[in-house]
Formats: structure tokens, C-alpha cells, sequence
């Protein structure tokens, strides 16, 4: 793998603090998230290619854990190393990480917040958000109507079958009818970036991956302690979930019931409390971890579930990203990564009806403003940061 171009580089300071600005205003759960990030590094500050974006998002869409972290790591890494992986990381996960710890030592006055009416505003303007990337993904990923055609046939098969599994198996139906009936000319000159990762590294990255899931269960079963169930379970979350996100709920879920560290009651409203907060939804570990009863809670607790489930998912990342980049290269993937950018596009029009538009918009009120924020996004090209805070006030003021 080449090293990073110098001429393209940032410090990893700098990567923290682009993420840390995602971070505190990214709502609107993942899917969101990835429309952020793509009007921030593709449009606006033209780190990569909207190709390689989605050749991107596809990969961690096919990958267990949270797939909009695992784009912000994977850019963090290729911009600036890795400590550029570290620096996305914590810019767009401490934010709401904090928050969820600080929910948990007390702050439980604000439960009533889901149902506030500035949280409101920002569900709809997630729909504006979802529609921009839609409309300027679908421009430059299917320029013909074939790719256009199946871009509709995996929102439909999406539609059709409303889970994660539906999703991958869109995906790799996308990829399959691209290599059959798509003809890509090869891409001329050189890539646009890499990712400084080794096939060792990336080795070593899946072996690391696969010891917890062996060792941590056998620890749990042979010592009986709720601490090795705790963190098992935490683990296996984070490693075998696909999809991300709410997804991730049952399975954090029988990990607390089981080691007996958290009531159901407290989960739920932690739970609750993670819908108010940016971010990704992965932090709802770490009010787990703070709120959790033995050895570890607290700061400590919330800080070290935040690791252990975000831990496979870095992982995963690392080991599979070298053998996708010389993949992705070769002639005869070509078309096959093309189909899979249409389905792409397919997964993201059936997640602006399902779950964005049908969670946000409940009557004409929500509609004009979800085309007021649409508006200012595409045509007056506002930043989307004052669009959020427009659409924040402007559901508190019709909440009133």
C-alpha cells in the first residue's frame, strides 16, 4: 500500500476538529450521518471523489457495526494516518458519548426531551438532508437509466424487505446484476487517495478481531463474573450486529440482563435520551458503562464499554480495507462496484421514506418546512449547520 500523498494530508488535529463539529451537530442517526459527511468531504472540502465515497459507504454497509463511524474512520485514517483514525473517531463519538455518561450520573431531569419540539425540527431536517444526498448521488452514480433502473429496483427491494439482511442481500444483487450487464471503461490515471494499511496489518487487524469472540465467552463461563458477561456481551454486539444503530438495542440489552448491571427500566430511558443526542447511537454504550453496577461505572465504566463495542468495529475496518482497496481496482470489479453504487443509491430513497420520512413527517406543517430545509440546502447551498438550527427553532416555535 502507498503512503500517504503529502500534498493531500491534514494533522490529525484538524481531522479532530472537522468531527468534532460533525459530532455535535450530526442528527438524524446514520443514515443522516453519511449525507453529512458526504456535503462535508466531498462537496465542500473535496477530500475524495463521489465515487470513492460510495465505493466507501458500500464497504461498511457490508461490514458488522456502526457503517457511518466506520466511514469517519476510514476518512480520518486516509487523510491523516493513525492518528487521523483516532482523531475522527473521537471528534464525531465523544460528544454524544459525553452526554450519555452525563444522562446516566444524573442529569435525568430531561427525559421529556424526545418529545420536545426543537428534536422535532431536527427529524425533519434529516429528511432534507437525506433527499440532498439522494438527488446529488443519484446525478453522478447513475448518469445512464440503467444504473438509474436498478437504483429503483434495490429501493423497491428494499422497500420489500425492511431489514438489515434486506439490505445486504440488495447489495450484493446490485453488484451481481452491475458485473453482468454494465460495461465500465477502466478508471484512467491514478486513485484519488488510499489508506495506508498494509495486508499484514489488515491480517493481523481480523485475527485480533476473532480472539475476544472466543476468549471473552469462556472467561464468562468459567468465572461466572457479571464484569466477563458484561463485556462479552458489549463485545459480541459490536462485532456480529449488522445495520448498526437501533439494531444493536436487543443484543446490548440481554448483555446487561444477563450480567445483572443495569435494570431494564434504566436502559430504556438511556435509550430514550440517546434518539435527543448527535452522533452515533453506538454511545448508548457508554450510559450503559456509567450506569452499570460493580467494578465499572461511572466515568470509568461509560469510557470503557465506549471502547469495547467500537473496538470490533475498527477492527473489521482496518483488516478488510486493504484487500477491498486492491480489489476494488481490478478490471473486472469495475462493473461490479458500479452496480453496487446504484444499489447504493436505491438504499438511501428507500431509507428517505422508511425510516426517515415516516419517523419525521406527520402532517403539512412538517412537509413545508422538510421544502423550506430542502430549499436551502440545494438551492440556496446554506451551510447545513445554520439549516439544523433554522429547523431546530422553527419546531420549538410550532410546538408552542
Amino acid at each position: 500500500m502507498s503512503p500517504l500523498d503529502p500534498a493531500t494530508t491534514e494533522s490529525a488535529w484538524r481531522v479532530f476538529l472537522v468531527f468534532l463539529r460533525l459530532g455535535l451537530t450530526s442528527f438524524g442517526g446514520p443514515i443522516a450521518h453519511l449525507s453529512y459527511f458526504r456535503h462535508e468531504f466531498v462537496e465542500r472540502r473535496r477530500w475524495l471523489t463521489d465515487r470513492s465515497y460510495s465505493d466507501l459507504v458500500a464497504l461498511c454497509q457490508l461490514l458488522p457495526g456502526p457503517a457511518s463511524s466506520q466511514v469517519g474512520m476510514a476518512l480520518g485514517l486516509r487523510r491523516a494516518g493513525w492518528p487521523g483514525l483516532v482523531a475522527a473517531w473521537a471528534g464525531f463519538t465523544l460528544p454524544s458519548a459525553v452526554l450519555m455518561i452525563l444522562f446516566a450520573l444524573g442529569v435525568a431531569g430531561y427525559q421529556g426531551i424526545v418529545e420536545s419540539g426543537w428534536l422535532h425540527g431536527l427529524k425533519i431536517v434529516a429528511v432534507a438532508v437525506v433527499a440532498q444526498a439522494v438527488w446529488g448521488m443519484a446525478r453522478s452514480l447513475c448518469p445512464d437509466r440503467l444504473r438509474a433502473g436498478m437504483a429503483f429496483v434495490a429501493a423497491v427491494l428494499t422497500l420489500a424487505m425492511p431489514s438489515v439482511v434486506g439490505q445486504i442481500v440488495v447489495i450484493i444483487f446490485s453488484g451481481l446484476l452491475g458485473r453482468w450487464m454494465l460495461k465500465i471503461e477502466p478508471v484512467s490515471g491514478q486513485s484519488d487517495g488510499g489508506y495506508p494499511v498494509s495486508r499484514r496489518t489488515g491480517t493481523v487487524a481480523l485475527v485480533l478481531l476473532v480472539l475476544p469472540l472466543v476468549l471473552l465467552p469462556v472467561w464468562a463461563a468459567a468465572s461466572g463474573s457479571p464484569l466477563a458477561m458484561l463485556l462479552e456481551g458489549v463485545y459480541r454486539a459490536g462485532a456480529l450486529v449488522f445495520g448498526g444503530g437501533h439494531v444493536v438495542l436487543p443484543l446490548l440489552q440481554t448483555a446487561v440482563v444477563q450480567s445483572g448491571t443495569v435494570s431494564t427500566a434504566d436502559l430504556l430511558a438511556g435509550y430514550g435520551a440517546a434518539q435527543a443526542v448527535p452522533g452515533p447511537l453506538f454511545t448508548f454504550a457508554a450510559y450503559l458503562g456509567a450506569m452499570a453496577a460493580g467494578p465499572l461505572s461511572g466515568w470509568a465504566g461509560g469510557l470503557t464499554l465506549l471502547a469495547v463495542i467500537f473496538m470490533p468495529a475498527v477492527l473489521v475496518l482496518v483488516g478488510v480495507l486493504p484487500f477491498w482497496e486492491s480489489l476494488s481496482h481490478r478490471k473486472d470489479l469495475q462493473a461490479s462496484i458500479a452496480g453496487v453504487n446504484a444499489g447504493v443509491v436505491g438504499i438511501l430513497l428507500a431509507a428517505l421514506y422508511d425510516p426517515v420520512w415516516t419517523s419525521a413527517i406527520h402532517d403539512r406543517w412538517d412537509v413545508t418546512m422538510a421544502l423550506v430545509a430542502f430549499g436551502l440546502l440545494v438551492v440556496a447551498r446554506a451551510p447545513p449547520i445554520v439549516v439544523v438550527l433554522l429547523a431546530a427553532m422553527a419546531g420549538w416555535a410550532m410546538a408552542r
